[in-house]
């Protein structure tokens, strides 16, 4: 691979939300996993750890997130058991951006603002992993905060770029993390592991929404003194 292939590689890789319930090859899932290992860490402590969800256990991880979101939407808070705030309100110049791709996306979907069902509709498409085979969910060592996440924001983002090279979709999913408790039903996690974020693997339907780019800004550099 040269540098031309690298760029469109890594230009090729978006968030799918809507996939098809074809399931990945165990083969395939392997070189992913096996490529995720070369991402640089921390004094190579790797204080990181990864759930896997596929066939009936995703579809009972699925059907547990679904029923949690439901217990969000009656304002009270109730059923959020998240190891980290992931609802907090963003400081105010991120909040632009984030308020903005909101927009584009309701937009793009022709969902109006005072639509309040189906925008409860999409978010709930979240906790349902947009329908990918493959559920994973992220945890981090809470001691080694915050050089965990970076080593699995590394993981994953390495992750991601060999799931494209193998024809599989991706998407992150923090909102994942907004609840613990079904990834404990399903999994030995330890109690020093926080969940930090969730994502779907698996291969895009043709549905719309899969049409839709984020902006992609260029990185903010600092000046110089």
């Amino acid at each position: 691979m040269d540098a031309a292939d690298f760029s469109a590689l890594a230009a090729a890789r978006h968030s799918v939300r809507s996939f098809l319930p074809d399931p990945i090859p165990q083969d395939v899932l392997v070189k992913i996993l096996v490529d995720a290992t070369s991402a640089p860490s921390w004094s190579n402590t790797r204080a990181f750890k990864l759930a896997l969800a596929a066939g009936d256990r995703a579809e009972r991880l699925r059907a547990a997130y679904g029923v949690a979101f439901d217990r969000t939407l009656t304002g009270d808070g109730a059923g959020v058991d998240g190891d980290f705030d992931v609802q907090a309100r963003y400081p105010d110049a991120q909040r632009a951006h984030q308020i903005a791709i909101g927009k584009a996306l309701y937009k793009h979907l022709g969902i109006e603002r005072q639509d309040r069902e189906a925008r409860s509709a999409h978010a709930r498409r979240n906790a349902e992993a947009f329908g990918a085979p493959v559920i994973g969910l992220v945890f981090v060592q809470e001691g080694m905060l915050p050089f965990s996440a970076m080593d699995a924001g590394l993981m994953l983002q390495t992750l991601f770029l060999s799931a494209k090279a193998n024809g599989v979709d991706s998407c992150p999913i923090g909102n994942l993390a907004v609840w613990r408790s079904p990834a404990d039903q399903e999994f030995e996690v330890p109690q020093d592991y926080k969940l930090i974020t969730g994502f779907a693997l698996g291969y895009a339907s043709d549905e719309r929404i899969n049409d839709f780019r984020a902006e992609r800004r260029p990185i903010e550099m600092l000046t110089p003194k």
